[in-house]
């Protein structure tokens, strides 16, 4: 049977487009979370941790995406350098990741489509937003891609535009109020907010086998998001926080449940919730959102492909469609299992899910570049990974101590994920039988 192969359409502005949107949701909501946990003080702290992580991370994984453009990211690059079972691990870990992240993020989307629709549901709209977008990756990867790139310039327009109108009002007294609430143990807390912050910016490596000239433009797309992510960041931090301090951009008023609306909560503080920009700006917010679960459903697409094509799944999800060259049944497999994370309604806790997965991920991958710089040295690499072994080392000690602390905190989530990769593991051990015409 012929190998099913992806069709090259993507170029460098697209693949920031797709970095910077399968990201940008992380400024909308969710990081603001982690102020409760940690306060203004912890948060940065944490959020400067993880800056550190993604800087080492990115370049290092930018050297395995261009030297092995394959759909499955790390699960191609932990099989080739630890073999199958390690790869297996990799690439379950990597699912996780993109196919829990999109709930979260369609639970956010019903939500703020509910304030102007509010005779639907907040979990109907959600899934018809998993049913649209489903169907305009099945479509095609450049339409998809086209999409993306100008949704998400809306996106980092809003951004700015926030920035302008708060940044006036900052006062750095505002920083300062409350700023540990839960001391050293809040830093630890805040971690999987701050990943929120930039989780899915490697999904750019997942569509390294759809790029033109991967081995130049992958690195063009991966450090221009890397850079336009963290500028956002500090940005969004800054003015959101400095309008009125943190506890007013996490609870609507004293004693409420908190908000996954940060944005639209320090806005209120300086034009009202009732004037034009503010409804201007709460609409094109949505556009942040709706790029991050788009982009992210894209990537976790070609995941899954990856996983049927190598047979390590049934090999249905392997499969591309005669007409659209797009992976047409894993992006269907992986919007059921969304919508159901989505209808247990525990939006934090899939968001955790979805972190785990990603440290996971990072760790993995930074041992494979380590690995595949002894075993292959003649592997030729368009681009290597500056201070090498700093950067790899910097990020997997990193990724772990940030995995520990995830662990101890939310062991119960732990223990789920842990056996998951189990149940799978032992499954793909029982039922994996390698294509015949495998080496």
């Amino acid at each position: 049977m012929a190998e099913q192969h992806l069709q090259r359409t993507l170029g460098p502005l697209m693949l920031w487009g797709l970095g910077v949107g399968y990201v940008i949701s992380g400024m909308y909501f969710g990081w603001n979370l982690g102020l409760q946990q940690g306060g203004t003080g912890g948060l940065a702290i944490a959020t400067g941790f993880i800056i550190l992580l993604y800087i080492t991370f990115t370049f290092s994984y930018t050297e395995l995406a261009c030297a092995i453009p394959k759909a499955g990211g790390v699960f191609d690059y932990a099989t080739r350098a630890m073999g199958k079972n390690v790869g297996f691990v990799a690439g379950m870990a990597q699912i996780i990741e993109f196919v829990f992240a999109p709930p979260a993020i369609a639970a956010a989307i019903g939500a703020y489509f509910h304030i102007f629709l509010p005779q639907f549901s907040v979990t109907s709209i959600a899934i018809t937003a998993y049913l649209l977008f489903t169907a305009l990756n099945i479509y095609g990867v450049r339409a998809a891609a086209l999409f993306e790139l100008l949704i998400t310039c809306f996106a980092v327009f809003e951004l700015l535009l926030f920035a302008g109108i708060t940044l006036p009002h900052f006062e750095m007294t505002n920083l300062q109020k409350n700023a540990f609430p839960n001391g050293w143990m809040g830093v630890w807390a805040s971690i999987p907010f701050a990943i929120w912050f930039f989780l899915g910016l490697e999904g750019v490596a997942n569509v390294a086998e759809e790029t033109i000239n991967p081995q130049k433009n992958v690195l063009r797309g991966f450090g221009s998001a890397l850079l336009t992510l963290v500028v956002l960041c500090v940005l969004t931090f800054l003015s959101s926080v400095g309008v009125a301090g943190w506890e007013a951009i996490v609870f609507p008023q004293p004693g409420a449940e908190p908000s996954d609306s940060p944005l639209p909560l320090a806005l209120s503080k300086i034009t009202g919730s009732e004037g034009w920009m503010y409804h201007l700006l709460v609409t094109i917010g949505l556009m942040g959102l709706i790029a991050s679960f788009h982009g992210i459903i894209l990537a976790a697409g070609r995941a899954t492909f990856e996983f049927g094509r190598i047979r390590f799944i049934p090999a249905v999800f392997g499969k591309v469609h005669s007409s659209f060259k797009t992976p047409a049944n894993a992006l269907v497999a992986n919007m059921v299992i969304g919508i159901i994370a989505l209808l247990t309604g525990k939006t934090a806790e899939i968001i955790i899910m979805a972190c785990f997965g990603a440290l996971s991920l990072y760790i993995l991958s930074m041992i494979a570049v380590i690995i595949l710089r002894r075993k292959e040295p003649s592997l030729a690499r368009p681009f290597k990974v500056p201070f090498y072994p700093y950067f790899p080392v910097t990020a997997l000690i990193v990724a772990s101590i940030a995995l520990v602390a995830m662990t101890t905190l939310y062991l119960t989530l732990a223990i789920i994920y842990f056996a998951i990769i189990a149940l799978t593991y032992t499954g793909f051990q029982l039922y994996y039988k390698p294509p015949k015409n495998a080496a």
